[in-house]
């Protein structure tokens, strides 16, 4: 029997609670398929933060080091100021780990939860690469004369020819294994961005001619991106970008898919620690309530089985979710599913 030490991240918020659900689904994809999953549970997040003053010790670091991926509910306290549980848990983690990839499927299950009219579930399928290391999200910067009336704010974007190169690879990889146009886009801001976006097209044109040429290569700005992704999605099937471009296209891609609740992600080092998460956040309003939509952390899970190389299990999931949405659920948005919580995550465990 195969298995597999995961380490849990609850969180904040409702992310205890959409955890909760996506491990009872895994455990039941587990029996069925005879892998054995092996759960650290950390405490991690507002709580811990506001009552020790802890964020993300340095021991902790090291320990989630030791497992293949990590669980991630959500992380954000009403109670505690925007920025330091972001930068001080998800960015250090992303960052520390080298998770330099964040992977997001964007995939319409079903056409009654797309914004769009008469979009259906084969015209949105496709997945963005998102550079994770890089990008504006160094840090690099700061402040001169702050507080003045000549204040000056300054925010570099940090690209280098090896975290580039990286991604790309990634990227390239996944559309030769996803084996569905076989396409790649760039989306990036050439004609702006000139130096950022100079080393990006020509490391995408250098690796894509020598080791990729079964994969056809496509570029359009960010701008053009998000016009297409409303006007075209069908046009798309892998896309690699840059962090802060990346962070902002998927969003809008959750909104084609229908919403933050059924969204998933995944930060990857593909040769290390992998974190896996819903992308909603911790919604605070919702805590306790039972009303939030658990299936952006069931995807997460499956996910996170197929990275493991559970690829079968991972589909399987999947499939079972499909499924579920179209057969059972109203909605996706919070309070609106037909169910609670903890229903939504019983009917997908007990489909499989």
């Amino acid at each position: 029997m195969k298995s597999y030490d995961i380490a849990v991240i609850g969180g904040d918020g409702t992310g205890p609670e959409v955890v909760h659900e996506a491990v009872k689904v895994l455990d039941a994809a587990a029996n069925k398929f005879g892998l054995k999953l092996n759960y650290t549970k950390y405490d991690l997040g507002g709580e811990r933060y506001l009552r020790t003053g802890e964020i993300l010790p340095d021991s902790v670091l090291e320990e989630l080091r030791k497992f293949p991926a990590i669980l991630l509910g959500a992380i954000g306290h009403p109670s505690v100021k925007p920025g330091i549980l972001e930068k001080g848990i998800l960015l250090r983690a992303r960052f520390e780990l080298e998770q330099y990839i964040n992977l997001r499927p964007v995939k319409l299950y079903d056409e009654r939860f797309c914004p769009l009219k008469d979009k259906k579930p084969q015209d949105i399928d496709f997945v963005v690469v998102r550079e994770n290391n890089e990008g504006l999200y160094t840090g690099a910067g700061g402040f001169v004369f702050k507080g003045t009336a000549n204040e000056v704010a300054l925010q570099e974007s940090v690209n280098t020819r090896r975290g580039v190169e990286r991604c790309l690879r990634f990227a390239f990889e996944f559309a030769r294994k996803r084996n569905k146009e076989k396409k790649l886009t760039l989306c990036g801001k050439t004609n702006v961005l000139t130096f950022a976006f100079d080393l990006w097209e020509r490391a995408f044109n250098e690796v894509g001619e020598k080791d990729f040429k079964d994969i056809k290569r496509d570029y359009a700005h960010v701008d053009a991106t998000t016009m297409w992704f409303v006007k075209n999605p069908e046009w798309f099937d892998v896309i690699v970008t840059d962090n802060m471009f990346g962070d902002i296209i998927t969003d809008l891609g959750a909104m084609l898919q229908g919403g933050m609740g059924i969204a998933a992600g995944g930060n990857v080092n593909p040769q290390g620690t992998s974190m896996f998460e819903p992308i909603g956040g911790s919604a605070p309003k919702y805590t306790g309530q039972g009303v939030i939509n658990p299936l952006a952390a069931i995807c997460a899970g499956q996910m996170m089985l197929d990275f493991l190389g559970e690829t079968e299990a991972a589909r399987t999931i999947e499939t079972t979710v499909i499924k579920i949405v179209r057969e059972k659920i109203k909605s996706l948005a919070a309070g609106k599913m037909g169910y609670t919580t903890s229903q939504v995550g019983d009917l997908v465990a007990e489909a499989l």
